[in-house]
């Protein structure tokens, strides 16, 4: 796939996360103990063998660039390609502002004109799997499309996809358009938001929603002069999950402490990386009683944990009982504490006898560095 450019967009909707999402975009949240959400599509190009990938951060950058650096864990630190991250610019002499991405893309035009590849895989970060792009890329081009899109065959009977774009095939199984999931039918074909996509085509696109003032984002244009376009379809069969809020966020969490969707969305086709921090191994002290639980590297257990994700460094006192809970990372959960379907953000400290309780539909969610007393409470 050297002959493709990655581009993955984080202007995302993240209002559905709440404080989660204060201080961080979606494709930041933590997952699965050690990693970020963006680390799956990362992995997933890098491992397809993408050697030029460029992030357009969005408006909350720090967490990005602090995560991503020189894009050394993915192997994107190179002389040649490599990662290049694009932040929002402000003309503040300007008395207009297009609200959306299509500035932002327009105003880094260059960095797609320049590069020798005459692909793109244009995607989102927010859609969790382990795909092995190359197949998907090789249909498209041997398809002779101008666009290819990438989707999957659901049954969603649980409403995990409410929101989510959906598309259409005509009954020989061309492509018929792209619609939103209200939820009406429990079967549909999920697009997965990963767009391949000729260099020219893209350009085309963009060039004349700037003119026309046609769309705002990217997304809307490029779904606006579809009907222009050859489009091919890629069906993928395995794990997926949309991290659009919170319980979709908690509930992809869990689901991989089922060991099958574990082994397929850590390792099926590739490694998923991340950014590395060195922390010794988890502590097991006398009292600790764990099962059916991720404890990341870092923590020490003196307490009880059952179905639980634990970040690193997380501290569980003697008499503490976490179930259904997700822990991030430097926490500390003292004396005598009851969590059950619990989120907590990283450096959250929760003081002795307290009880923290949510449900499995609307969990409850502590910011960054809350400190959670009888006092506080």
């Amino acid at each position: 796939m050297n002959n493709c450019l990655g581009i993955i967009n984080l202007s995302e909707i993240d209002t559905n996360f709440g404080v989660l999402c204060q201080s961080r975009p979606t494709s930041m949240l933590p997952f699965g103990g050690r990693y970020r959400i963006i680390d799956f599509m990362l992995s997933n190009m890098v491992n397809s063998g993408i050697s030029g990938i460029g992030v357009f951060t969005g408006n909350k950058v720090r967490s990005v660039m602090d995560h991503l650096g020189s894009g050394k864990p993915w192997d994107l630190d190179r002389k040649l390609n490599g990662l290049f991250l694009f932040t929002p610019t402000y003309d503040y002499t300007s008395t207009y502002k297009r609200m959306g991405d299509l500035d932002l893309f327009y105003q880094n035009s260059n960095f797609i004109k320049f590069a020798k590849q005459e692909h793109l895989l244009l995607s989102k970060s927010y859609m969790l799997a382990n795909i092995d792009l190359n197949d998907a890329y090789w249909d498209f081009v041997n398809s002779g499309a101008d666009i290819s899109l990438v989707y999957k065959r659901v049954t969603d009977d649980s409403f995990r996809y409410i929101g989510c774009d959906k598309i259409y095939l005509n009954d020989n199984g061309t492509f018929k358009s792209v619609g939103t999931n209200l939820g009406k039918e429990d079967t549909f074909n999920l697009s997965l938001e990963m767009y391949f996509m000729k260099k020219e085509v893209y350009f085309d696109i963009l060039f004349e929603a700037i003119e026309q003032g046609s769309a705002n984002f990217l997304k809307q244009a490029v779904f606006n002069l579809l009907h222009r376009y050859k489009v091919h379809t890629y069906q993928f069969d395995g794990y997926v999950a949309c991290i659009n809020n919170v319980r979709n966020y908690f509930d992809a969490n869990f689901d991989i402490l089922n060991p099958e969707i574990a082994t397929e969305l850590f390792f099926k086709n590739g490694q998923i990386f991340t950014k590395v921090k060195d922390e010794p191994s988890a502590y097991y002290k006398d009292n600790a009683h764990v099962k059916n639980a991720f404890v990341a590297n870092g923590c020490q257990i003196d307490g009880t944990v059952e179905n639980a994700i634990l970040f690193r460094g997380v501290r569980v006192e003697k008499g503490a009982e976490i179930k259904n809970a997700i822990v991030m990372q430097k926490s500390v959960i003292r004396r005598g504490v009851t969590l059950n379907h619990v989120i907590l953000d990283k450096r959250t400290r929760v003081e002795e006898g307290i009880s923290l309780m949510g449900d499995h539909a609307s969990p409850f969610v502590a910011g960054k560095q809350s400190v959670i007393s009888k006092e506080a409470l």
